[in-house]
């Protein structure tokens, strides 16, 4: 009975019933079977207990106070802490631009930026129900001249873009067929259109403008080009801190010998930064403005622009997981869309990558921006909407955010996430570059049987895409090496494209010549350009069992209609990233090499640099040999010193007056 009595059950301990054995009360009972002083022991430590309570009450009296305090003032404190960082911030702020304001111009604009965004909502907020009320009569004039201006303004945009072109194109010809080759590739998606009368031309033509003013700002005006340029070197800056961690696991010798143990842990570095700036609000906040300029410029549905809009920081699975509670009920030509932007753009974590092997950050960042407004154009030119969403004209879509309870946990799952990343491109980078050499090997065999020496993939891909190539504006002479990559790309996948490019890019910079034999070791700038804008994307064969993976696991009771759509958005990827190159083209503004006489006074010829390879190019052009005296024409002949340049040069390239 007794054992009975002091069992514990599942009641008693959801209820907060101690043991018994160990209670009071069977304290007691211990004492009066053993004959001890129960009934004294009992009063005294009653007594003693009331004591310890009243003094721990009024020990926890001031904090008491002072947490029902803050409760109640909760916003007057917040305020106040907020006034006080306001203020020491300015102080800060002040003392920086008073010291170097050169130094401090970054720090400017981006205060500037946030100053910006904070008057915006605070203005929003407090007055900007009374502006719109005060606008209406203005909007309802405007909604009734619209059928008409709209005509004009259309009209307007047309004959300046072309009196821009033919001033533009009339210095640099060869321009022109960058654009011949972007007006190809759009009516080669209408052609594919799975329905050509229910195209929405607004969405088409508003992505393609704002595609193209992109371009403009980033390529042709000083500002953006050197806005972008700066992102690019403080993102290049900012991967070095990787170093800080690899070389402490790794050891130096491995991170600048190895390149799994160089470039890879750089993807873990930004994986683990991604996911602190989503725990902190700030990839939501910065995807959401953008996809608010997209929604209202091109007409689509929240969903699908908020998943495209996302593209441009995190990967083709990622990005829909923004999007997640809404998938299920998404028309056929939404998940065409948000396929698309998945094949159109590349990740931020694999573009640390890319930079990391040389490749011109500010260009791999204008490309993945440039490429949202495209891609959802397109996407729109490819699969018209001919459903009725359950999402157009809805206000607002709540985005997911991790379930990360700080910030040293969105740090840790971020890296940890990483690791499936990093251990899928170093598998997929030993499987590919393994399967291509067995296929060469397999190519270069067969080739024999016909007396055909050096088939390769690499070889038919320069061949059949070499059309490809330039129509987007590459030189003849380059045009094959940018259909190899471009091949290589599309079948293998770019890592393997964007490492061959930069390997290329290397031999330029190194001012190697070009030709080795038959084997061109360089391309030119221009022709960089253009390969580095149209690899940016992950359009190819190997991604469509990751798209269709990723998504069936978020909605698998669509397995069909996914798989019904991929084909026809990989297609609309490829030609997303070829548009972007053909405007890259079009906009390319050659490098000035300046002045070869000052460049060749000042320096020493111990090694050669691009800049040394062109100007002795000029120097070897200028140069004539005529009964064995040597002359030089142009600017060359006024120079003193040209006989000793030109010796020097000999000394590192080949050429008939050596």
């Amino acid at each position: 009975l007794e054992m009975e009595e002091n069992q514990i059950t599942l009641d008693s301990l959801e209820k907060g019933t101690d043991n018994s054995a160990f209670s009071f009360e069977g304290e007691k009972r211990h004492y009066e079977e053993g004959g001890g002083p129960s009934s004294e022991s009992h009063e005294e430590r009653r007594e003693g207990k009331g004591r310890f309570s009243s003094y721990y009450r009024k020990a926890l009296q001031p904090a008491s106070k002072a947490k029902h305090f803050c409760k109640t003032h909760a916003k007057v404190l917040r305020r106040v802490v907020l006034g006080l960082l306001g203020v020491a911030y300015l102080c800060y702020f002040i003392a920086a631009c008073y010291l170097n304001f050169q130094r401090a111009l970054a720090l400017v604009i981006m205060t500037a930026v946030v100053v910006f965004f904070i008057c915006w909502g605070i203005f929003k907020k407090h007055c900007g129900a009374k502006v719109l009320l005060l606008l209406r009569p203005i909007g309802k004039c405007f909604q009734k001249s619209w059928p008409w201006l709209k005509w004009l303004l259309w009209v307007a945009l047309l004959a300046g873009l072309i009196v821009w072109l033919v001033l533009d194109t009339g210095r640099n010809p060869e321009q022109l067929i960058s654009l011949g080759g972007f007006c190809f590739l759009v009516l080669f998606l209408f052609a594919f259109s799975k329905h050509h009368g229910a195209v929405s031309w607004r969405a088409v033509f508003w992505g393609l403008g704002l595609e193209f003013l992109l371009g403009l700002f980033v390529i042709r005006t000083t500002p953006g080009t050197q806005a972008f340029q700066w992102l690019g070197d403080q993102v290049q800056y900012f991967l070095s801190y990787t170093t800080a961690g690899s070389s402490f696991v790794f050891g130096n010798t491995l991170i600048e010998e190895v390149f799994a143990f160089q470039t890879l842990p750089i993807i873990v570095f930004f994986s683990c930064v991604m996911s602190i700036l989503y725990y902190l609000g700030v990839m939501q906040w910065l995807i959401l403005k953008i996809s608010w300029l997209l929604q209202v410029s091109m007409g689509t549905t929240p969903t699908e622009t908020l998943s495209v809009a996302g593209n441009i920081f995190v990967g083709q699975t990622e990005a829909p997981l923004l999007i997640r509670p809404y998938l299920a009920d998404m028309t056929l030509s939404e998940i065409h869309a948000v396929m698309a932007g998945g094949f159109s753009t590349i990740a931020g974590s694999v573009m640390g990558a890319y930079i990391s092997f040389g490749i011109d950050a500010a260009s791999l960042i204008a490309a993945s921006v440039m490429a949202a407004p495209c891609a959802l154009a397109m996407a729109k030119l490819v699969y018209p909407e001919v459903e009725e969403s359950k999402f157009k004209g809805k206000a607002s879509i709540r985005l997911s955010k991790g379930e990360e309870r700080n910030i040293l946990e969105a740090a840790s799952n971020g890296a940890a996430t990483s690791v499936g990343l990093v251990a899928n491109i170093a598998a997929n980078l030993i499987a590919f570059l393994a399967v291509l050499e067995f296929i060469n090997a397999a190519l270069r065999w067969f080739g024999e049987m016909v007396n055909i020496e050096g088939l390769t993939f690499q070889v038919i891909c320069s061949y059949v895409l070499m059309p490809v190539a330039f129509l987007m504006g590459a030189d003849w002479a380059d045009s094959p090496v940018v259909a190899e990559l471009l091949g290589i790309k599309i079948f293998l996948n770019e890592f393997v494209a964007y490492q061959q490019l930069a390997t290329y890019k290397k031999n330029r910079l190194m001012g190697l010549e070009e030709w080795d034999g038959n084997r061109k070791q360089w391309i030119s700038e221009r022709a960089e350009s253009i390969t580095t804008f149209a690899l940016c994307g992950f359009a190819n064969l190997s991604s469509i069992g990751i798209t269709l993976g990723g998504l069936a696991s978020m909605v698998p009771q669509r397995k069909g209609d996914l798989a019904s759509v991929v084909l026809r958005a990989l297609l609309t990827g490829i030609c997303v990233s070829m548009l972007n190159a053909c405007l890259a083209g079009l906009l390319h503004v050659p490098t000035q090499v300046g002045d070869c006489a000052v460049f060749f006074s000042n320096t020493n010829f111990n090694s050669t640099s691009y800049t040394m390879y062109t100007c002795c190019k000029q120097l070897f052009a200028s140069s004539v040999l005529q009964n064995g005296t040597l002359s030089f024409t142009g600017s060359w002949a006024e120079q003193a010193e040209s006989v000793l340049w030109l010796r020097e040069c000999c000394t590192h390239y080949n050429y008939t007056s050596c």
